[in-house]
């Protein structure tokens, strides 16, 4: 899975960053794995004509002492649909500015 990786978090700074997810992402049903919702503008053509899969996510992971981003753009409606595919290259720009931008807000220097 291509993802942006950010490791050597301390404890306080992973908890920092759990309560910012909690706060302004979606849950899933695991614990330690949060939904980011892509701004409709930087959907790809099929994602946008996909009506019946959107909104379209990008998970982010949380460990120990490390976070992950993944670059894969999916539905939580469907499993299985051609527009579920790696991020165009706005939308991997989204998702580092994403973590750029509350690790800024955090003011959590890695």
């Amino acid at each position: 899975m291509r993802a942006y990786f950010l490791d050597e978090i301390n404890r306080e700074n992973v908890q920092k960053i759990i309560e910012f997810l909690k706060e302004n992402t979606s849950p899933s049903a695991m614990e330690q794995i949060f939904w980011v919702k892509f701004p409709e503008d930087l959907l790809s053509p099929l994602q946008f004509q996909h009506t019946g899969c959107q909104p379209h996510f990008f998970a982010v992971e949380v460990g120990a002492d490390w976070i992950k981003l993944e670059f894969f753009v999916r539905s939580l409606e469907t499993m299985k649909c051609d527009c579920a595919s790696y991020c165009t290259d706005a939308q991997r720009d989204h998702i580092i500015k994403f973590a750029d931008g509350m690790l800024d807000e955090l003011k959590i220097l890695t």
